[in-house]
């Protein structure tokens, strides 16, 4: 089995300005070690807001601003984590019955819950979305317009027609989606707009390790992670001899990225024509670094290679995958999807032919 852990700070992106999200990513998982067994992760434009694991057992918000949805609802956070536990009991039952519909006896299993929506705080259109996988592949999916689930599986049709036929459960993700999670991301985004919509440049400079080595252009203390950089010849992007590196999260909340480009076929007379282009979103002017020799930091002249931009990012790689863990592998077509925070159903227990008994 393939899984693919994504940290919070890198999650998908809203589509434009203007557009937010409310993201959940709900994970049950089955013997993965030093690993909470259920974890709830909620975002707001990419930015995680709140956090429930199956160790503190609590709900709780991840940014200030979060705290001030207490303000209008006193007993937020105390009436979420009382719909976290259920839903947690609620996923136990689920995975249970997977592994048995699937003939698994052991190992490590995953099963994951998104649901969220978006809203464009200009045309006031919302779309929400519900999808359910298991060990890093499509289970259901949920057809907004039609308010039904989908099973792409052979071993979800049961549980597909099981759902779909009960009036009540469907009526419940209908109002989840298309009034709790709306009136709560408008919410959220009021408290948090100036933190939300802040955008911040980065400072970019050439690394080199060695004189023989790839020319890094590097990127640090920008904000928000949606962002591109590259190079490119002669005002044309390259795609050959660069290798693009990740957005890393830095420890004051701002991003960090890279791109190297291989000199080896670049003759020194043809370096003038070639620069690093950082762009980030919502952002009109790119940041244009030329190719030059003089302005590359090395580790092998005077000038010392600037570690200390980097200091600090594998711990809190670290921490995220410890707080944050279960985030499951969607196939390409499903990852600009966003995923928001709700009991994924009513109370009650799922059976072994994916029936729910009330109570």
């Amino acid at each position: 089995m393939k899984i693919l852990v994504f940290l919070v700070l890198l999650g998908l992106h809203s589509a434009a300005a203007g557009i937010h999200s409310l993201k959940n990513i709900l994970t049950m998982s089955s013997q993965v070690p030093n690993s909470p067994e259920f974890v709830i992760v909620g975002m707001v434009d990419d930015v995680q807001i709140y956090h429930y694991d199956s160790n503190t057992r609590r709900l709780e918000p991840k940014q200030d601003w979060a705290n001030r949805v207490t303000e209008d609802d006193p007993q937020f956070w105390e009436r979420k984590t009382a719909r976290c536990l259920d839903t947690q009991h609620l996923f136990k039952g689920y995975i249970k019955t997977l592994k048995h519909r699937f003939n698994q006896t052991g190992g490590v299993h995953i099963f994951q819950w998104m649901v969220g929506c978006e809203w464009d705080d200009e045309t006031g259109e919302v779309n929400g979305f519900r999808q359910v996988g298991y060990d890093g592949e499509d289970f259901l999916s949920w057809d907004v317009k039609t308010n039904t689930w989908i099973a792409p599986k052979q071993q979800a049709v049961i549980i597909k027609n099981n759902w779909n036929n009960d009036k009540a459960l469907m009526a419940y993700y209908k109002n989840d989606i298309t009034q709790e999670f709306p009136d709560r991301l408008k919410k959220f985004v009021n408290y948090g707009r100036s933190s939300l919509m802040r955008t911040e440049l980065p400072s970019v400079s050439l690394l080199q390790k060695t004189p023989s080595s790839p020319v890094s252009c590097f990127a640090t203390g920008f904000y928000p992670d949606r962002a591109e950089i590259f190079w490119r010849k002669d005002g044309e992007e390259l795609h050959e001899n660069v290798e693009l590196g990740e957005i890393l999260p830095n420890h004051d909340g701002s991003f960090q990225m890279n791109v190297d480009l291989n000199l080896s076929p670049v003759t020194p007379e043809d370096w003038r024509r070639y620069e690093c282009v950082f762009h980030l979103s919502a952002v009109k002017d790119d940041i244009i670094t030329k190719l030059d020799k003089t302005a590359i930091q090395t580790n092998w002249g005077k000038t010392g290679f600037p570690l200390g931009a980097v200091i600090g990012v594998v711990v809190v790689l670290l921490l995220l995958v410890v707080g944050i863990t279960g985030f499951f592998l969607w196939k390409k077509r499903n990852a600009k999807q966003p995923p928001g925070l709700g009991s994924p159903a009513p109370s009650g227990r799922w059976t072994e032919d994916g029936t729910r008994t009330r109570g």
